[in-house]
């Protein structure tokens, strides 16, 4: 049986929300009016198929569907709706709008699940306002604490704590908890696009996740002398910007060296001015690796380089980890049972999920990725076809159906 058109409907109503006229790239920063709006249409989606919504008091949603017989520990799915900064469509709520697709698609078949179904959305996954990725999972699991929380700001100055006190969470926010939810679920299954071409050199629409890679964000702290553009000589200066640039370069280099991968995304710059050396410039290297131990000797010969560099440049540096996330190896015997009736390829990412957050705390967690064309992600280019989605709708299905059976 074909996947429920309901897909598409909700895809088409979804995808206006957050938009750029100008680029086609989605901003849904965290408790911003875009994302408020994206997360008022997922409860609105909710309400339509009688979900039972429950949230916790930073806008993490879980919303379950529990036909009366059904019992025990059930299974959760979902995603992400908020972007990264001028982002594309896919990154995310593929996940969200997959995962009520696929309830639709089970109901359609006349199938009652014996344990219940959840679907998720969780906030601030993307870490493109308040500087950490996956904090809404964080949250809920513990692994960042409110404490560590309160410190976090905005590019404006807006602490988080405030965004969330201003924000229209749930009616009925706070009743969600870790402690019940692990209790209440026997294993979480994400559905995200692919961040690669791994399925399209592998002619599948449809893969099984096996691992994430370890990856950080580290900030770079280059400080030096603000002076004249044009009065000081090129050999007086002790011009941050240079051993900024340099950096840039080593990490390349040595990415490239060592089959990993380092990117300079994120930089700021102090006082800005086109006619002055400037004083600070502050920068954000994200890294990631095939292991910890490639990861953190990829980080350590980078900011040697930097320091060497610094050096000559009479500046300074300092290097500040702002997160670091270790390997995630997804519980093998999940992603078998998933993979193998249908044969769909196990491949790791190199992109950090919801999902690696949820496995860290102790949940027996899964992801299913659907085939990317080109393999651009984080771009208002990123795509995958429709064939693909309903493909992946029914991966999903399918999947839900063996684990609460």
């Amino acid at each position: 049986m074909s996947p429920s058109p309901d897909f598409t409907q909700m895809w088409r109503d979804l995808e206006p929300l957050g938009r750029s006229s100008a680029s086609g790239g989605y901003f849904r920063q965290p408790f911003t009016s875009a994302e408020r709006e994206a997360a008022s249409w997922f409860l609105e989606q909710c309400r339509d198929r009688g979900l039972d919504v429950t949230a916790d008091e930073y806008g993490n949603v879980v919303a379950w569907w529990r036909p009366e017989n059904a019992s025990g520990a059930g299974v959760l799915t979902g995603s992400h709706l908020d972007s990264v900064l001028d982002g594309g469509a896919y990154d995310g709520p593929l996940g969200v709008v997959s995962a009520l697709a696929a309830v639709d698609v089970l109901r359609d078949r006349g199938f009652t699940p014996a344990r219940p179904i959840g679907v998720s959305v969780f906030v601030e996954e993307e870490g493109s306002r308040f500087g950490l990725a996956c904090l809404g999972s964080r949250l809920l699991t513990g692994a960042t604490t409110v404490e560590q929380a309160r410190d976090l700001r905005d590019r404006d100055g807006v602490f988080f704590v405030d965004a969330v006190a201003e924000a229209e969470l749930p009616a009925g926010a706070g009743r969600l908890r870790w402690a019940d939810l692990r209790e209440q679920v026997a294993c979480f299954v994400e559905l995200h696009v692919e961040q690669g071409r791994d399925l399209v050199d592998r002619d599948a629409p449809v893969g099984v996740a096996s691992a994430i890679w370890p990856h950080g964000r580290y900030r770079f702290d280059f400080g030096g002398e603000a002076n004249h553009a044009g009065t000081t000589r090129m050999e007086d200066r002790h011009d941050p910007m240079l051993t900024y640039a340099m950096t840039v370069l080593a990490a390349n280099k040595q990415a490239r060296l060592s089959g990993q991968r380092a990117t300079f995304g994120r930089v700021d710059v102090h006082p800005n001015g086109t006619n002055a050396v400037p004083s600070r410039v502050t920068a954000w290297l994200d890294a990631r690796a095939e292991s910890e131990e490639h990861l953190a000797a990829l980080v350590a010969e980078v900011e040697r380089l930097a320091r060497e560099r610094a050096g000559l440049d009479g500046t300074s540096v300092v290097l500040t980890p702002e997160s670091v996330s270790p390997e995630v190896a997804f519980d093998a015997d999940l992603a078998k049972r998933i993979a193998g009736a249908d044969g769909w390829p196990v491949i790791p990412t190199m992109a950090g999920h919801d999902a690696g957050i949820l496995s860290a705390a102790g949940l027996p967690t899964a992801m299913l990725f659907v085939r990317n064309p080109t393999g651009i992600s984080h771009s208002p280019a990123e795509h995958a076809e429709t064939g693909d989605c309903l493909a992946g709708v029914e991966a999903l299905a399918a999947t839900l159906e063996r684990l609460a059976s």
